[in-house]
């Protein structure tokens, strides 16, 4: 899986390997877990207007004035039961960023995991799950990744322990590089990193390239709203899974349920579609304004994983993005597609405490 990274970050990249630990060195923690058999539905969630803190009073610097629709998650000190402490002690704060088309239960599992070391706040990033997008939101990497910093001001003490799965990776990555004062640790699942292959089966339809071309497009968009919730949540599953089957019954309940809502939303069918068109802006960027080029600026403690049979982006990217990163470990596991936070949440929630150890302790 080795891939030659681009001058000039050759040599940079290099001259840190003598001092990193190996790539693939993921400590997993041993530490007890609760248990995944009595995490049924989705955390409360509830409407946080962004630009207030805590206190309902403006943020000052905030730019974004709107409202984010959030899951929260118990943290140590709650009824939850606690089988574990962390290290270090004391709690922390996690923040789960969710991928294109996703929404805040992507994370239902790792964050019931990990409640017992961390609070979690899972947001729907603007124009997603069941965040309204405010008036001209241009829906880029960069203003999804304003807008979270934005929530991170008003609303998380101290700097967070940041977990993003695909366009959400992409958007933490932002987010720690231009605001690294708000980032503790940073995980990345399958981020969205530039990945041109020109492959429909990365697509959940293979129709969709063509809902935005001019005379055909509006009858395509038809067809695609015609399809029922089922249909649409068993089309993502086939496309981010590599074994769909073991998708638990009750979280395709919910992912039909939320599918089913959002279709009444006005506004959610245009937030995918130039939200997918940003990210491959973004992926054509050249220059300082590409992801690779900004990675290097990333100095928080980093662990990527990665699933082996991921189709939307290919695991081919994975030792290249660890290796650009200055501090990144990676994970690649088997059998296992896009979504390894739902797919494999017990290893990656092991991987995860793994990395909030040794970040701890001063030596990831």
């Amino acid at each position: 899986m080795s891939e030659r990274l681009p001058s000039p970050l050759a040599d940079a990249v290099d001259s840190r390997a003598r001092l990193r630990p190996p790539l693939t060195h993921v400590p997993l923690s041993d530490a007890p877990l609760p248990s995944l058999d009595g995490m049924t539905g989705p955390w409360p969630g509830a409407e946080v207007r962004v630009c207030g803190g805590v206190d309902g009073t403006d943020v000052a610097g905030s730019r974004y004035d709107g409202v984010l629709h959030v899951r929260h998650t118990p943290g140590p000190g709650s009824v939850r039961e606690q089988p574990g402490r962390h290290p270090a002690g004391g709690a922390r704060t996690a923040v789960y960023v969710h991928g294109l088309g996703g929404s805040s239960t992507n994370f239902s599992d790792l964050a019931g995991l990990l409640s017992p070391w961390a609070e979690g706040h899972a947001p729907d990033l603007p124009g997603f799950g069941f965040s309204p997008p405010t008036e001209g939101f241009d829906f880029s990497l960069r203003a999804q990744a304003d807008v979270l910093a934005d929530y991170l001001t008003g609303h998380c003490r101290g700097p967070v322990d940041l977990v993003g799965n695909s366009m959400g990776g992409a958007v933490a990555m932002m987010l720690a590089a231009h605001r690294p004062e708000l980032v503790r640790t940073l995980t990345l699942v399958s981020p969205a990193v530039p990945d041109r292959r020109p492959d429909p089966r990365r697509l959940a339809d293979p129709r969709l390239p063509l809902a935005y071309l001019p005379l055909v497009g509006r009858r395509v968009r038809r067809r695609l709203a015609a399809m029922s919730p089922r249909q649409r949540a068993e089309q993502v599953l086939r496309l981010c899974f590599a074994d769909p089957t073991l998708f638990p019954e009750h979280r395709l309940a919910e992912l039909i349920d939320e599918h089913g809502a959002r279709a009444s939303l006005t506004w959610a069918e245009e937030a995918l579609g130039r939200s997918t068109t940003e990210i491959f802006r973004a992926w054509f960027t050249p220059g300082r304004g590409s992801l690779w080029a900004l990675a290097p600026r990333i100095t928080v403690p980093t662990l990527v994983v990665w699933g082996m049979r991921d189709r939307v982006i290919s695991v081919r990217r994975a030792p290249r993005t660890a290796r650009t990163l200055p501090r990144a470990r990676l994970l690649v596991l088997p059998r296992t597609g896009h979504l390894a936070q739902m797919e494999r949440p017990t290893t990656v929630a092991r991987a995860v405490l793994g990395l909030w150890d040794r970040a701890d302790e001063g030596n990831w």
